[in-house]
């Protein structure tokens, strides 16, 4: 999946200050979560260039889990200039991918 970034409490601000980013907040052991990592990397390569898009491993990451309040996963985030402007949870094809990002470009 190259072209989704793996974000850490290091680099998250970063990458989500400027443009529109969709993070996923997931776990290794989630089997949904698994089912949603070709759908985000279709849409990765789909929205290269317009949307931004990675991936915050919750038991890595623990600290950025509680921070945006994470209860289940897959939980999808969507960031524009460093800002929350949508948030919703389970999977998602890539067609609702685009259609959750879209508004926002």
């Amino acid at each position: 999946m190259e072209n989704v970034l793996d974000l850490n409490h290091e680099n998250f601000e970063k990458e989500v200050a400027s443009g529109v980013t969709l993070v996923d907040f997931w776990a290794e052991w989630c089997g949904p979560c698994r089912m949603m990592l070709p759908n985000l990397a279709q849409f990765a390569l789909e929205s290269a260039g317009k949307v931004k898009v990675a991936k915050v491993n919750v038991d890595q990451n623990m600290d950025l889990a509680q921070r945006f309040r994470i209860m289940g996963i897959p939980a999808l985030i969507v960031f524009k200039d460093g800002q929350i402007v949508k948030q919703v949870a389970g999977v998602h094809d890539v067609d609702q991918l685009t259609e959750l990002t879209s508004q926002f470009l």
